[in-house]
């Protein structure tokens, strides 16, 4: 297994485990948020379809100036249901998987991504596992969200 390859797996598996919180979450409670201060669960997991979406410009601009002139498609659309969400977000999702495949091992230490605008400059490398992190803090955001709420937690450590 190449690192493109451990990069992809780790991706889908934090997407899995995502999903599987997602979708525990009831449908009414999709609004529910813990404070006036805080993302309901919907937006939740709304900002992180969509910030996948906008970390990948970013991966392809090479830096946050590739978001000067990219319109985000999931304005466009309501928060309906989980399900509606992730069939929206497939073919972006897909996008991105695709080009964490075509990239090079030696792209992944000498790609500089320029995020400078809120402080820092690193590898490719580096910003992939950043993105996966975002979301695994999110998802475990939801979990605490779900006890708050006294619904049933979904096993993800199978």
């Amino acid at each position: 297994m190449n690192a493109n390859d451990l990069i992809v797996l780790n991706f889908e598996e934090v997407r899995r485990r995502s999903i599987k919180v997602w979708k525990a979450i009831p449908q009414q409670m999709l609004s529910w948020k813990p404070d006036e201060d805080a993302l309901t669960c919907a937006e939740m997991i709304r900002h992180l379809l969509e910030s996948e979406f906008f970390y990948h410009q970013i991966l392809i601009g090479r830096g946050s100036t590739a978001l000067a002139n990219v319109s985000n498609p999931f304005e466009t659309i309501e928060f309906t249901t989980v399900d509606n969400e992730l069939g929206f977000a497939q073919p972006y999702r897909d996008q991105f998987l695709s080009y964490i495949k075509s990239i090079s091992s030696s792209d992944l230490e000498n790609i500089q991504i320029d995020r400078s605008d809120v402080g820092y400059v690193r590898t490719l490398g580096d910003m992939l596992m950043r993105i996966a992190y975002h979301e695994s803090v999110h998802t475990g955001q939801l979990l605490d969200y779900m006890r708050t709420m006294r619904i049933d937690r979904p096993k993800i450590w199978d």
